[in-house]
């Protein structure tokens, strides 16, 4: 038989018109972003494990080029257990699993990837421990006994430094806390949701540390598989992501975490206008008044570059708009300069010691460089 109908739709296995007669009881929520050549597979590999079991399957696109949204609206066409949201100036794998959750109604949801490495025959085993009671939270494993990720090199290590440091903020029993495979009851997803931060790709992660009360876990094994279509979306930025995510947990009740990372970059920044200065005034020869002028333009353009890239990676400008906004990140950040000078001197003149009065006009400068910036340079559309 051919894979296809008459409209050229890809045929979904008989079991379409079994979505029948109620609401599902399972939603496996799944982000993505250039994952075209996987989602047809994907709905037919569930289809085949979740037999008997009424469920669903939401895919939450973040606007990919690729047409993976128009995709699933031709999968779903063909199968009602299929749903599409695409989201249009938004991205975050983290983001897209809150609100993918939020739009099912099913008992029990599910998160795994478009990627296929997620093993979907483990999903029935994972619903009938959520269904005998007393577990919050069932996680696919790859690291307790018979389970299996197929790493090396660089990768495993980094796999390995993520997991102990998310130990600051999960429980060190959880032998797979950056896991991005798992499933719980919608009641304890909506007890801790509002104290997410959604920030990057570990929305499990997020979800311990934003509980409420500790939650009861069980871990089942799962080979992670290789991916068979599209590209890995860990990169660098996922990865300080990450760290904003511990950061948030730790210290978001206080600090804003967009504020720490755009902190952390100013310093950063700090460091590069002393490099650039020192190589211009004793390297180059040249008078110290243009050293300090191209070190101060160096600086403030690897601060706005870094900050487009990292702290506003959900609202990156792109084309004219990021040379637009340059000009205003000089801009806001000139008058910040301005009051970092004149509030220091100010409080100098009155008698405090000299470090106390250059640390408050580095304060009144980055206080005010973040609260402008946010509002002129990268505002929400």
């Amino acid at each position: 038989m051919n894979d296809t109908d008459t409209t050229g739709t890809p045929a979904i296995a008989a079991g379409a018109d079994a979505h029948a007669a109620g609401a599902a009881e399972l939603s496996v929520v799944v982000p993505t972003f250039n994952e075209r050549g996987n989602v047809a597979e994907l709905v037919r590999r569930l289809a085949a494990a979740l037999a008997g079991i009424a469920w669903e399957v939401i895919f939450v696109d973040d606007d990919s080029p690729d047409g993976t949204a128009d995709a699933v609206r031709e999968l779903a066409c063909a199968d009602t257990r299929v749903r599409c949201v695409q989201r249009i100036g938004r991205r975050g794998l983290s983001s897209a699993c809150v609100e993918g959750i939020l739009a099912s109604s099913a008992q029990y949801v599910a998160v795994m990837d478009a990627d296929l490495q997620h093993d979907e025959r483990t999903l029935p085993a994972m619903l009938a421990t959520l269904r005998q009671g007393g577990v919050d939270i069932v996680v696919g494993s790859r690291y307790v006994e018979g389970g299996e990720a197929d790493w090396a090199g660089a990768r495993a290590t980094m796999s390995r430094l993520a997991t102990r440091l998310s130990h600051i903020v999960a429980p060190a029993a959880l032998k797979d806390p950056m896991s991005g495979y798992f499933m719980l009851p919608r009641t304890v997803f909506m007890q801790a949701v509002r104290n997410t931060s959604a920030i990057g790709f570990k929305i499990l992660l997020d979800l311990f540390a934003s509980s409420p009360r500790p939650l009861v876990f069980r871990e089942i094994p799962y080979r992670f598989r290789n991916r068979a279509a599209g590209e890995s979306k860990l990169d660098s930025t996922a990865l300080w992501d990450y760290l904003l995510l511990l950061l948030d947990k730790l210290v978001g009740r206080y600090v804003p975490v967009r504020f720490l990372s755009f902190s952390i970059i100013g310093a950063a920044g700090v460091l590069i206008h002393m490099a650039v200065l020192t190589a211009a005034l004793h390297g180059l020869g040249l008078p110290f008044d243009w050293s300090q002028g191209a070190a101060t333009l160096v600086a403030m353009t690897a601060n706005f570059l870094l900050n487009n890239l990292l702290t506003y990676r959900d609202r990156r400008l792109k084309g004219l708009r990021a040379l637009r906004g340059l000009l205003w990140f000089y801009a806001a950040c000139g008058i910040g300069a301005a009051a970092n000078v004149g509030v220091a001197g100010a409080i100098f003149e009155h008698h405090y010691r000299w470090w106390v009065a250059g640390v408050a006009g580095i304060a009144i400068s980055a206080v005010w460089n973040y609260a402008a910036t946010a509002n002129f340079v990268w505002k929400r559309k």
